[in-house]
């Protein structure tokens, strides 16, 4: 067997640490999805602060509404993308609870509805299939008068 020169030599170890280099990966924080591909991370821009949206839908502002005056919210707020409906649900179900929201209710038939509640609010969030992506839509609005008054009252 030939005895490499100090040149050659020194040139196959850069090549060999290229290579490896050219292999390896640095976690970062964007790169955290890839760890646990079934968790869907929320925007960072929201346009209620404790209602989350999932990244990657994006805003269908031509279709949405919000109004806040004196403490009382109201919107419908849509947005399409491609995600999986389990996934959404299980999102809003984590992350909703982050916010002191309560999960009422949740209603499946091909469309799937979440009913949330806290206080004197309520938000329905709707998950509808459209081809090969979705539609989700927030309405947060005020509880009725009433609602509110048989919340605070005892239980019989």
């Amino acid at each position: 067997m030939k005895k490499l020169t100090p040149a050659a030599s020194s040139a196959v170890f850069a090549l060999a640490v290229v290579m490896l280099a050219g292999c390896s990966t640095i976690s970062t924080g964007a790169d955290n999805k890839n760890l646990n591909p079934g968790m869907l991370e929320p925007q960072a821009l929201l346009k209620f602060s404790d209602v989350p949206v999932p990244v990657g839908l994006r805003s269908l502002p031509e279709q949405s509404y919000s109004f806040e005056s004196a403490g009382i919210r109201v919107g419908v707020l849509k947005y399409q993308g491609k995600a999986n409906a389990d996934q959404v649900i299980n999102f809003y179900k984590e992350q909703m609870a982050m916010y002191n929201w309560n999960l009422v209710n949740l209603i499946e038939y091909g469309q799937r509805l979440m009913n949330f509640d806290r206080d004197n609010e309520t938000c329905i969030i709707s998950i509808e299939p459209k081809g090969s992506s979705l539609i989700l839509t927030i309405s947060l609005g005020p509880k009725s008068q009433s609602a509110i008054k048989k919340a605070k009252s005892p239980v019989k």
